[in-house]
């Protein structure tokens, strides 16, 4: 039996009848280079053959009686790999279309708890001879990088796989009686308020700190393109868009891939990261996707980044080990060399924010919501619609470092690995890149209503890159901006600080 912690708890407690706190992805495999058919039965036997490498697939959640504290895992003894391991067919042409309207329907549907909290579909029926594997898990078991090591079990360096040690039956656990679960509880909740104090204690020494890094942050102005200027971003508010407003349970999903060759040569050439090329990607998506729709704002977007804070001794674990920083997302910038340079300024500042901060402060602060008073919490703000008035970002923008060498699953090549993540109250758009051997695979997700025309974003996306190229000619390489003196004084400051 284990104990889910504050932040793995939070992605419970945020689901509401059209809120879901489950991601996926979708993997494009070609069946031929499978020593053996590819049908059903293969398919399932090979997860299943795995679940000694995935305990948390074999577990299932116990809550604390009146959701006083956070729940447990505990092992289930009725497990059914044929309720979690299924199998659909598109019908022809069976193109990427089909394929991305079927992966938002079976996204839009939140995951039984009272069994492990995951689902896998194999889909036939593509065009070309290829098959696919969506598959979900609850946010509250894995994040992106604890995600990726369960696909790194389910998949293989060759096609004719590799030894896995047999399946062990671990005993038979009962969930623990309600005095049990209650005296536990009420043993952690007496540690909390020296656990507060602590926080608090810390909170307050990184104020200072803090607030210089916040000082950092240089941006064009609204509408010039020009370098001199600067721009204020008001704290905890994002301007609205479309996609700002609250969600319905159906979804959008649309997908696209990004050579990651040439996103290395415009990193190259303007002496930058990828990191900083995939932000100027998606602020001129958007920017382009709130154009046509007449909603472009005066001020740039704000965007949230999710980093992983998984140490070394944490790697294998699963749960979620996970911060996030804060970033102004240029679209109000019209020339695409400046918003290259403006993601790079942007990114630079909110690392120098969110190394202020201590990496484990959002799991510790999480750690003192009860579920009970966490599920009132997020229901109380989707009923006054709080994120829509006042919002501190406009969408998530996910970078997630995948493997660069071939895999296979029961012996197909993977060709594909697109993200397929999750959308919130207030923010019903997400996009998230996921790296595969050489090409960059996006994966957006948002509500249908709010973003019916995702497809067009996730051309604008694909079309970024050759706008970007055009703007970085080879023999003019382009340099990240310098800082001004003051700016200059004020990181030292900040260095001082820290």
């Amino acid at each position: 039996m284990q104990q889910l912690t504050g932040l793995d708890a939070a992605f419970l407690a945020m689901e509401t009848r059209t809120v879901f706190g489950h991601v996926g992805s979708v993997c494009v495999i070609d069946p031929s280079t499978a020593p053996e058919p590819l049908t059903f039965e293969r398919f399932t036997r090979v997860i299943e053959e795995r679940l000694s490498l995935i305990p948390v697939f074999r577990r299932r959640l116990v809550e604390v009686p009146f959701g006083l504290d956070q729940p447990y895992w505990i092992e289930d003894s009725h497990f059914d790999i044929e309720f979690h391991v299924r199998e659909l067919a598109l019908p022809s042409p069976g193109d990427d279309q089909q394929l991305a309207e079927q992966v938002a329907r079976l996204h839009a549907r939140p995951l039984d708890r009272s069994r492990p909290l995951w689902e896998v579909y194999l889909i036939s029926g593509l065009a070309d001879g290829r098959a696919a594997f969506y598959s979900k898990v609850h946010h509250a078991a894995i994040d992106g990088i604890s995600g990726n090591d369960i696909f790194a079990a389910v998949l293989d360096l060759t096609p004719e796989g590799r030894p896995i040690p047999p399946v062990i039956r671990n005993a038979r656990e009962e969930p623990p009686n309600g005095l049990t679960m209650l005296a536990r509880s009420a043993l952690s909740l007496a540690g909390h308020p020296a656990r507060a104090t602590k926080v608090t204690a810390s909170l307050l020494k990184l104020v200072p700190g803090f607030v210089a890094a916040a000082a950092t942050a240089i941006l064009p102005t609204n509408g010039q393109d020009t370098d001199g200027a600067l721009l204020t971003q008001p704290v905890l508010r994002a301007p609205h868009t479309p996609f700002n407003a609250t969600i319905t349970q159906h979804r959008r999903w649309a997908a696209c891939d990004v050579s990651l060759t040439d996103v290395k040569a415009i990193k190259n050439a303007a002496g930058l990261t990828v990191n900083d090329v995939v932000m100027a990607l998606c602020a001129g998506a958007l920017r382009r996707w709130l154009i046509d729709h007449d909603a472009l704002p005066a001020t740039p977007l704000v965007s949230a980044v999710p980093v992983s804070v998984r140490t070394d001794d944490q790697k294998g674990t699963h749960g979620n080990r996970v911060s996030m920083m804060f970033s102004v997302l240029p679209t109000h910038l019209a020339e695409p060399r400046n918003r290259l340079r403006a993601a790079h300024e942007a990114m630079r500042a909110a690392k120098e924010q969110h190394g202020a901060i201590p990496a484990s402060l959002l799991a510790d602060v999480s750690q003192f919501a009860a579920p009970v008073l966490a599920n009132q919490a997020w229901r109380l703000s989707a009923r006054l619609r709080l994120l829509e008035r006042v919002n501190p970002f406009n969408l998530i923008i996910s970078n997630v470092p995948g493997p660069n060498i071939p895999l296979y699953c029961a012996g197909a090549e993977l060709h594909a690995y697109y993200p397929v993540s999750a959308i919130t109250d207030g923010q019903g758009l997400n996009i998230t890149v996921l790296s595969y051997r050489d090409t960059l695979h996006f994966g957006l997700i948002a509500c249908r209503e709010l973003v019916p025309d995702i497809s067009e974003l996730a051309r604008y996306l694909k079309e970024e890159v050759d706008v970007l190229t055009a703007a970085l000619p080879k023999e003019t390489p382009a340099q990240p901006r310098r800082r001004t003196a003051s700016a200059s004084k004020k990181a030292h400051s900040t260095s001082a600080a820290r």
